[in-house]
């Protein structure tokens, strides 16, 4: 029995998508609340053409679920083409977390000088000298970033694609995609990456590897601070440095990045002139804490295209868009789901 009622007419014709219209410029503020999303506490439901299911509660009707979940892994395998969007729910789902235990076992010094809760929070602490604030990053970054391999949720995801024509847009900032063999060159990361460090003012468009010196901060960090002589200063202004990860309106997007946002822009380009190609939007992990970067361009993408949207979240898979017309909302931890799906 067929999901969906109606198609939404494509726009397959007239002038190239530029897909820069559609990623929008995140604000630093962007944020958004879950709370409100489902309204209910129905575990298979129907909204327009889309069929969800939240699988963290367990399902009345057994029989529904696998239905839609063996849609979603026909229409994935049947693919020619997959567009990725990935939030900090993969990452999470794949065992990188930002709280819990991970967090205490690593950052006892940390939590008892300066009473952090998590990763998330303690990146915006008023570290009082530049020796703490390092030291700090250097332990985050090292956890984040270097010290863990590519995680296997990752390279289950790679298996599933590697074969196809994909690419990956991303919010997150610890390299796994890379980690785990999928082409840098088919990898847009918004929002930056750990491995780096820029001009906290952003006085020039250069960033710098971070490779060599977290391990030098890391050895010689006492007492939640480094030696003076490790803080970083920009070489050309003199001024403090930062991770590169996108806070404010300072954040460096260099030649390395516009040349991958042009890489996507030709990927969506190329959804426009061959329409005819299998092509799926699989959308993981992607929150409210900036959707217009991925989760809104998504259901964009979707309508005008007519392509299938997957989206698997453990918290709201919503699609809000009503004329996403082949939409999939599966609600639940997303390795579990993506099993299911590969």
């Amino acid at each position: 029995m067929p999901f969906w009622t109606h198609k939404r007419q494509s726009a397959q014709s007239g002038e190239l998508l530029d897909a820069t219209d559609l990623l929008a410029a995140p604000e630093p503020s962007e944020t958004g609340s879950d709370d409100s999303a489902f309204g209910g506490s129905e575990d298979v439901w129907a909204d327009a053409d889309h069929v969800g299911i939240d699988l963290r509660l367990g399902v009345d009707d057994e029989a529904d679920a696998d239905d839609i979940l063996a849609e979603a892994r026909e229409l994935i395998t049947g693919s020619e083409r997959v567009l990725i969007g990935a939030g900090s729910g993969l990452s999470t789902a794949a065992g990188l977390t930002y709280s819990g235990e991970r967090f205490t076992r690593n950052f006892g010094p940390w939590i008892d000088k300066y009473g952090i809760s998590d990763l998330y929070s303690s990146s915006f602490y008023p570290y009082p000298t530049d020796e703490e604030r390092w030291a700090y990053w250097a332990k985050h970054v090292d956890l984040s970033r270097y010290e863990p391999p590519a995680m296997p949720l990752y390279r289950q995801l790679l298996d599933g694609v590697h074969d196809k024509d994909y690419f990956v847009l991303t919010t997150n900032v610890d390299a796994q995609f890379a980690k785990a063999g999928f082409d840098p060159f088919q990898i847009f990361a918004t929002q930056g990456d750990y491995g780096f460090m820029q001009c906290m003012r952003g006085c020039h468009q250069r960033v710098y590897p971070l490779d060599d010196l977290v391990p030098r901060m890391l050895e010689r960090t006492v007492d939640c601070a480094i030696p003076s002589d490790l803080v970083p200063h920009c070489p050309v202004c003199g001024g403090q440095m930062m991770v590169h990860l996108r806070c404010d309106q300072y954040f460096v997007q260099d030649e390395a990045w516009y040349e991958a946002q042009r890489r996507y822009n030709r990927f969506i380009q190329r959804l426009q002139e061959r329409p005819d190609v299998p092509t799926v939007l699989l959308e993981l992990g992607v929150g409210w804490n900036t959707p217009s970067i991925i989760r809104f361009p998504f259901e964009a993408i979707a309508a005008m295209f007519d392509i299938p949207l997957i989206r698997i979240n453990y918290d709201d898979a919503r699609i809000d868009a009503a004329d996403v017309s082949q939409g999939f909302e599966i609600q639940d931890d997303i390795a579990a789901v993506l099993s299911k799906l590969l």
